[in-house]
């Protein structure tokens, strides 16, 4: 008789300690808690490399690997020399079924909603790095998957479980700067190539090892582009550039509305977090935007998004700023230094300011100083999912959890796209008073791929 992993596992822990509650106890698809889980790593090349090093070191086992180019993955693949190596994640999941427990996505944002919805339809627990999806039409649709299968998820966002978040919530509360009307959060991104006036012109071979058809997966099908020309500007535009001269990958796809969510979707995950927290935030009324040239193709070189959110019980109307590409907000009163920091959020309240968790009037940050610590603080973005998998406490950037500040940065690039104001409304999902932002709500797929 053939025993699967789970029963085997199952079965030896009990065998060793007949106190471990066993998994059908437990639920649908929980770890029992002396299990260490396994895991399938989808996009494993870029960040996806620190990410399985951190999910490895909380006490996940990455058993099978899953890449397209599986020369830039190769620094993973030595890491976990005994895992199996893979191309397409379906045969992936095919194959490795009845083996891993969990599976991580760490590819490009377009094709987010395709891995995650596969991994959570096969009944397992899933860790996608942010933003969760490219679209809100994909968000939702992940989210009501995540909740029929009944399994732990997690976006990789920052954490507004950790320290920082915890304390921004706590002061707050208390009223360290009195009712809050106003918050400014900021990034240096992009830190790629961004701004150009259209898609690449030319078509460069594809590297040997690298599937680009894939790569594409459900947008559409365009020339491959190794590197810009030497004698283009657009590497060099951007305020920083860690991506080189790379024009989709590895990194550079963010800058493209094809394929990422720009400055907005790579960070405003992050700064968001603990404002919505904080301040209980959801749907913004209205969202407009501000930004240098845009041409369609990709992102513009910097942004000024504002939201206006309405009253929320006792909380007042508040209006949220988000800029990047350099830009920073006004030197606030009370800032010690020559320079705001190149990230950061401020909070603007009736009786002082904010620059994350410290109170900027010296004699209010002493009288506050002492307000308790009554936030439970808790591990990191793997750790949080690792209890998760294993039955405790569902992870803080859970996927329908989570969805409120997906909708933020993906609210923000309609704006961005559509030039106009956006009124959402999260009932019928979508734009009334902007028709042209409604046809990037949805995910135009093609090449045969569906949600």
């Amino acid at each position: 008789m053939k025993i699967s992993r789970r029963a085997f596992l199952s079965s030896s822990a009990l065998a060793a300690a007949p106190v471990v509650v066993p998994r059908n106890v437990l639920g649908k698809g929980f770890v029992a808690p002396s299990d260490t889980p396994t895991l399938l790593g989808v996009g494993v090349g870029g960040i996806g490399n620190s990410h399985m090093k951190e999910a490895s070191g909380v006490g996940f086992k990455p058993i099978a690997l899953c890449d397209l180019d599986w020369n830039h993955a190769e620094k993973t693949f030595t890491l976990f020399p005994e895992a199996r190596k893979y191309k397409d994640f379906r045969e992936a999941l095919d194959k490795e079924g009845d083996k891993i427990d969990c599976v991580y996505c760490g590819t490009p944002d377009h094709t987010h909603a395709i891995v995650t919805l596969a991994a959570l339809r096969a009944g397992k627990h899933t860790c996608c790095v942010k933003p969760l999806t490219r679209t809100i039409e994909e968000g939702r649709a992940v989210a009501k998957a995540a909740r029929e299968a009944g399994v732990a998820t997690q976006i990789t966002t920052s954490p507004a479980t950790g320290e920082t978040g915890c304390r921004v919530c706590e002061l707050l509360a208390a009223g360290a700067i009195g009712a809050v009307r106003k918050v400014w959060l900021w990034s240096e991104r992009p830190v790629w190539p961004q701004g150009a006036p259209s898609l690449p012109t030319w078509t460069d071979p594809i590297p040997d090892g690298f599937d680009w058809d894939a790569w594409l997966g459900p947008a559409p099908k365009i020339p491959f582009a190794d590197k810009w020309r030497d004698d283009s500007p657009i590497p060099r535009m951007s305020p920083q550039n860690w991506g080189g001269a790379a024009v989709f990958h590895p990194f550079n796809f963010r800058g493209w509305t094809a394929f990422g969510t720009g400055a907005l979707g790579d960070m405003g995950c992050h700064w968001a977090n603990i404002p919505y927290r904080a301040l209980k935030l959801g749907t913004p009324t209205r969202v407009t935007a501000s930004t240098t040239k845009f041409y369609g193709d990709a992102y513009p070189l910097s942004s000024l998004v504002t939201y206006d959110f309405p009253a929320r019980g006792d909380l007042p109307e508040v209006r949220l700023v988000w800029t990047d590409g350099g830009i920073r907000p006004p030197m606030p009163q009370g800032w010690e230094g020559d320079e705001l920091p190149s990230e950061g959020v401020l909070y603007y309240g009736d009786d002082g300011i904010m620059f994350n968790d410290q109170i900027l009037d010296k004699e209010r940050a002493k009288k506050f100083a002492e307000v308790p610590r009554t936030l439970p603080r808790r591990g990191n973005v793997m750790a949080e999912w690792l209890e998760a998998c294993r039955g405790g406490e569902p992870a803080g950037s859970n996927f329908p959890d989570a969805m409120p500040i997906l909708e933020f940065v993906l609210l923000g690039d309609l704006a961005i796209r559509s030039r106009k104001p956006v009124e959402f409304d999260p009932v019928t999902c979508a734009v009334a008073n902007n028709p042209e932002a409604n046809e990037f709500i949805k995910a135009n797929y093609q090449n045969g791929w569906t949600l």
